[in-house]
């Protein structure tokens, strides 16, 4: 090949890469986030726990007492970073967890008191449209309760014990006199078997809550 053929080559190739990135980076982004963020769920520690509050749960334990505390540790922070980071979130602060990108931030829960319901969890956080939360399954149970009607919130806690064990209990003690919450109330029965038998049995039996 000439010195002139390989200078036109090397134009054509330069010319043609940021069509070729462009290409990639835009078959990437035509899959709506919603969609890939469901890879959390190949990992038995993390979870969507409701795509459409957009909350994600980080497994927390077993077995629960209800005076046991109900925050997102630094070995479960750390698990749900590392399954965000391929989907280019980075840590903006200690309560944020950022995809400068596309504009979206996972929030985590700021600590308030040892006693703190697990309904207020999110309580004056800037929640906006497209964003997400990062939360213990007991928090996330509480939201799904307050933010769906009882027939739907019983339906997807159902799911979300048999995965991700919940402190029932604790929720139990937070309950409002109101008439859903009292709804809640008489089926927490029908969730602690459900939950108690999905902790019999594996994938769950043998997992350890992360230290």
């Amino acid at each position: 090949m000439t010195d002139s053929l390989k200078t036109l080559f090397r134009r054509f190739v330069s010319a043609r890469s940021p069509d070729i990135e462009t290409a990639a980076h835009d078959n990437k982004t035509r899959i709506p986030f919603s969609d890939r963020i469901d890879v959390l769920n190949t990992d038995p520690y993390l979870m969507v726990a409701d795509a459409e509050l957009r909350l994600i749960s980080v497994f927390d334990d077993l077995r629960y007492d209800r005076a046991d505390l109900d925050i997102l540790s630094g070995p479960m922070r750390r698990r749900a970073l590392t399954g965000l980071t391929p989907l280019g979130f980075k840590q903006r602060s200690g309560s944020v967890i950022e995809n400068r990108a596309e504009d979206i931030r996972i929030h985590m829960p700021k600590f308030r008191a040892l006693g703190a319901s697990p309904f207020d969890a999110l309580r004056d956080t800037p929640f906006r449209v497209q964003d997400y939360a990062l939360l213990t399954p007991t928090q996330a149970a509480a939201q799904i309760i307050t933010r769906y009607p009882t027939e739907t919130a019983l339906e997807k806690l159902s799911m979300l014990v048999v995965k991700h064990p919940v402190n029932l209990l604790r929720l139990f003690d937070f309950l409002e006199p109101g008439p859903s919450h009292q709804a809640f109330r008489d089926a927490l029965g029908q969730l602690v078997y459900l939950q108690r038998k999905a902790v019999s049995r594996e994938p769950l039996k043998t997992r350890r809550a992360l230290r």
